[in-house]
């Protein structure tokens, strides 16, 4: 059965609407929760300026066994947790605890890299200045990995795209849920397809803003 497009454009604009939800809050969320974890992660590690080798590597072995774990098994294995917190395993807010979650980790470790890549000799001139290691870590090593920052958080943002196209196939609605319900099930490449551009158009438009807002703090320093 093919789908009249001229009028199943209320169920798309929704549906992208949906997914910019699911997109948005997990964002917030994610750097709420992954930026500070980052600079936990940096700040702990070796010969930095809070050196703690036991939180250190707990937070190394969490984050590493969770994020090679592909979304899609990380989602369904997730499925109890989601129910037991959200109350449901159906719908945006279903989607958004294990995105959340998977986006944390790849912040902290966006986050941990784009600091641990600043110049020691910025760390050397605060710390003659008499600087505290607070201001070290976040007047100085931040601010110069901001940059940087924004355009690995762009990255994230791409990821939560993919990630709600996926999270949709198990009921979170979105694009994902238009592509699998309306295309793959019905077998309409043309819904297909309108899925598809609007992927990338997204990804497009994000990574645009991204690469602007990076350009501009680069500018300014």
């Amino acid at each position: 059965m093919k789908t009249d497009l001229t009028e199943f454009y209320p169920v798309i604009i929704q549906e992208t609407i949906n997914t910019l939800i699911m997109v948005g809050i997990t964002l917030v969320l994610a750097v709420l929760i992954g930026l500070p974890l980052g600079i936990i992660l940096y700040a702990t590690g070796r010969g930095h300026v809070l050196e703690n080798k036991t939180v250190n590597v707990i937070l190394n072995f969490f984050i590493n066994t969770i994020r090679p774990i592909p979304f899609i098994i990380f989602l369904v294995a997730l499925i109890p947790i989601t129910r037991f917190l959200v109350g449901t395993t159906i719908g945006i807010w279903a989607a958004i605890f294990p995105m959340t979650l998977a986006a944390s980790l790849s912040i902290a470790r966006v986050v941990e890299n784009n600091i641990i890549s600043v110049d020691k000799g910025v760390i050397e001139a605060a710390e003659a200045m008499g600087s505290s290691k607070f201001d070290i870590l976040f007047k100085v090593l931040v601010p110069e990995a901001a940059g940087s920052l924004i355009l690995g958080l762009t990255f994230t943002t791409v990821s939560l795209i993919e990630f709600s196209a996926v999270a949709g196939l198990v009921g979170a609605g979105g694009i994902g849920y238009l592509a699998f319900t309306y295309g793959y099930q019905r077998f309409d490449v043309a819904v297909m397809f309108v899925t598809v551009l609007i992927l990338i158009i997204l990804v497009q438009i994000t990574q645009f803003i991204g690469n602007k807002v990076a350009n501009i703090y680069t500018s300014r320093l």
